[in-house]
């Protein structure tokens, strides 16, 4: 299967990494290494009340996108724009094949995979280009 296109669905527990082209969709899930990621804190403690970066979950997640051109994130929180900052950080070169970031409740993978194939069929078009997803 080509590796083209990939949509991203995550959240700070875990990822649903989908190559998609025309006919076929390949899926592949990654886990976070706490599967407890909200933080309580008592009053009078110190910190920002952020869980730091989960290195292993977000280094799983690029592995799993390996050969992929264009990329698009979504998902319902702030997960998808701090697997944005490890990109910059840790793979740069990856960084220039996510072309979008979009907010998304908890759809189904049908659901994330067609939004996605609209999304680079429009970006396709208002670049010129024919798209591999028609």
């Amino acid at each position: 299967m080509s590796r083209y296109h990939a949509v991203v669905w995550l959240d700070h527990t875990e990822a649903h990494v989908m190559h998609i082209s025309r006919d076929e969709v390949e899926k592949f899930t990654a886990h976070a290494s706490d599967k407890h990621p909200h933080l309580h804190h008592k009053r009078g403690s110190t910190g920002a009340g952020h869980r730091g970066e989960d290195a292993a979950y977000f280094g799983e997640i690029v592995k799993l996108l390996d050969g992929a051109h264009e990329i698009l994130l979504v998902g319902p929180g702030s997960a998808k724009l701090e697997l944005v900052k490890y990109v910059h950080k840790h793979h740069a070169p990856m960084a220039d094949r996510i072309l979008g970031v979009e907010t998304a409740d908890h759809p189904t993978d049908a659901q994330v995979v067609a939004h996605a194939k609209q999304y680079f069929i429009a970006k396709d078009n208002m670049l010129g280009k024919a798209s591999g997803l028609r």
